[in-house]
C-alpha cells in the first residue's frame, strides 16, 4: 500500500498569510500528503459563535466587518482570483443572513450552519494559496463526505456513509492533486450542516484519515508536540518524543488542548500512527502516537481542564439502599446530560458534567433535571473549579506513588478525588484561582527532580 498522509492545521496555523505559507511548506516537505483538513481562521469560530448566540444589529455588522478583514487581509497577498473571492463573499452573505435568524430565533441548527462558514472560508483561500505556492490542489466540501446524525452541536459520525463517500469522492483526486477539506463539519441525511463539536477539526482530520486508509496522521498546531504539561502554566515543562494511544487518550479527555478528545478512537481503530508537531517550527520534530510506546513511564503528563461543574447529590435514603444511583442516572439520562467523574460515599454521590456542545463554557445542570433530583435528594452545584489529571502507567500498582503524589499537595485543597479506576490517570477537582499552582506544585515534584 502506498503511503498516504492527511494533515491538520489549527486555527493558529492558518491565522494569516504567514502562518498558511508555513503550512504550504511543511505540505511541499512530505510528497505522501494528498489530504488536508484545516480550521478556521484564528479568531473566526469565536466571531461566529457569538454572532449565534443572538446579538444586536449594529455588533452583527461590526462582526461581519472584522470577518471580512480578516479574510481578504490574506487575499490581498495573494494573485486575484474573482472566483475565490466571490466564494467568500457567498459565504459572508450566508453569516449576514444566518446572523440575522439567531438574533430572533436562536437554535443548534443555526449555530451549526454559522460556525461551519469559518471553515467554508479559510479553506478558499488556503487552497489558492496552495497552488499559489506550485502545489496542485483542490478544494472539496467535507459535507459531501463526512455524513453524520442531525444531533447540532455535537453530531455522531456514520462511519460506513462517511467511508463510501470518502472512496467515491476523496480518493480518485489523491492521484494528481492535493485535497484541501474542512475540519469540524459535517452533514446529516437531509444535507444540512452539522458540527462535530468544539474542537472536532482533529477529530474529523482523524475519521477522515480512517476512512480514505490513511497510514499516518499529522496534527500541525502552534506547538513542537506534546509536552509534560502547558509550557504556559509551568515553564519547565518538557517534550515528550513518543506516546502511547492510550496515555494521549487520557492527556485528551483531561484537558491536554493539543488534542481533541475523541480524536484518536479513528486511529487507534485502523492503528495509524499520528504525529503532533508545530507548523511554525517543523524543524524542532514533534510527538509520535503510537500504539505501544518504547517506554512507559510510571508518571508521563499533567493535563488541566477549567470550566468545570461539580453536582453533588445527598439523601439520608443512599444508605444501604438499592437503585438510588439508577434512579438518579435514569433522571440524568432522560435530559441528556452527560457524566465525566463520579465518587460516592455512604449518602452522597459527586460528580462532574461533560461539556459537550459547540457553544463552550462550562456546562449547566438543566433546570427541569434539577428539579427532578431535587425531589430525591438534596443537590448542590457548584462552578469555578478545574480539574487535574495525572496521567502516567500503573500507578495504583506503584507502592509509594499516592505519597508522593499527595504530599506535593499537601497546602492545596483537593475535591473529588478519583483514583484506582484506571491505570493510566490519577485526577481531582481544586479551585480554578489554585488550579495552576497545584499543576506548577505537582509538576515540580514528579517532574522537575
Amino acid at each position: 500500500m502506498n503511503a498516504l498522509n492527511v494533515a491538520k492545521f489549527g486555527g493558529t496555523s492558518v491565522a494569516d498569510y504567514t502562518a498558511m505559507s508555513n503550512c504550504a511548506a511543511v505540505i511541499k516537505g512530505n510528497l505522501s500528503t494528498r489530504l488536508v483538513v484545516i480550521s478556521a481562521c484564528s479568531g473566526v469560530t469565536n466571531l461566529l459563535v457569538e454572532l449565534a448566540n443572538g446579538v444586536a444589529n449594529d455588533r452583527q455588522q461590526e462582526v461581519l466587518t472584522k470577518l471580512h478583514d480578516i479574510h481578504f487581509s490574506i487575499l490581498k497577498q495573494l494573485p486575484e482570483a474573482p472566483a475565490v473571492a466571490s466564494g467568500v463573499n457567498a459565504i459572508l452573505d450566508e453569516v449576514a443572513t444566518l446572523s440575522a435568524a439567531a438574533e430572533t430565533s436562536p437554535s443548534d441548527k443555526i449555530t451549526d450552519a454559522l460556525v461551519a462558514c469559518g471553515e467554508l472560508m479559510s479553506t478558499h483561500i488556503f487552497t489558492h494559496l496552495l497552488n499559489d505556492k506550485g502545489i496542485n490542489a483542490v478544494r472539496a466540501d467535507v459535507r459531501d463526505v463526512l455524513k453524520t446524525d442531525n444531533v447540532f452541536g455535537k453530531a455522531t459520525p456514520d462511519l460506513i456513509e462517511t467511508a463510501h463517500h470518502a472512496e467515491t469522492v476523496l480518493t480518485p483526486l489523491f492521484e494528481d492533486k492535493v485535497v484541501v477539506t474542512q475540519g469540524f463539519i459535517g452533514s446529516d441525511t437531509q444535507g444540512n450542516t452539522t458540527t462535530l463539536g468544539r474542537g472536532g477539526s482533529d477529530y474529523s482530520a482523524a475519521l477522515l484519515a480512517e476512512a480514505v486508509k490513511a497510514t499516518s496522521l499529522e496534527i500541525w498546531t502552534d506547538v513542537p508536540g506534546i509536552y509534560s504539561t502547558d509550557p504556559r502554566v509551568a515553564p519547565a515543562a518538557s517534550p515528550i518524543d513518543e506516546i502511547s494511544f492510550s496515555e494521549a487518550s487520557e492527556m485528551a479527555n483531561f484537558g491536554a488542548k493539543i488534542l481533541h478528545p475523541a480524536t484518536l478512537i479513528p486511529a487507534m481503530r485502523q492503528d495509524i500512527p499520528v504525529f503532533v508537531g508545530s507548523s511554525k517550527a517543523p524543524e524542532q520534530g514533534g510527538t509520535w502516537i503510537r500504539h505501544q510506546a518504547e517506554k512507559s513511564p510510571l508518571f508521563r503528563a499533567l493535563a488541566l481542564r477549567c470550566n468545570q461543574t461539580m453536582v453533588t447529590l445527598t439523601s439520608l435514603n443512599m444508605f444501604h439502599a438499592y437503585g438510588f444511583l439508577a434512579e438518579v442516572f435514569n433522571i440524568l439520562a432522560k435530559h441528556k446530560v452527560s457524566v465525566d467523574l463520579i465518587t460516592t460515599s455512604e449518602v452522597s454521590v459527586s460528580l462532574t458534567l461533560d461539556q459537550t456542545n459547540t457553544k463552550g463554557g462550562a456546562p449547566k445542570l438543566p433546570e427541569a433535571a434539577e428539579q427532578e433530583l431535587a425531589a430525591l435528594c438534596k443537590v448542590t452545584v457548584e462552578q469555578d473549579m478545574c480539574l487535574v489529571a495525572l496521567i502516567g502507567n500503573h500507578m495504583s500498582e506503584s507502592k509509594g506513588a499516592a505519597a508522593k503524589i499527595f504530599s506535593a499537595l499537601e497546602d492545596y485543597n483537593l475535591r473529588m478525588i478519583c483514583y484506582g479506576a484506571s491505570n493510566h490517570n490519577l485526577c481531582f477537582l481544586t479551585s480554578t484561582s489554585e488550579s495552576k499552582e497545584v499543576v506548577r506544585a505537582l509538576h515540580k515534584e514528579l517532574f522537575e527532580d
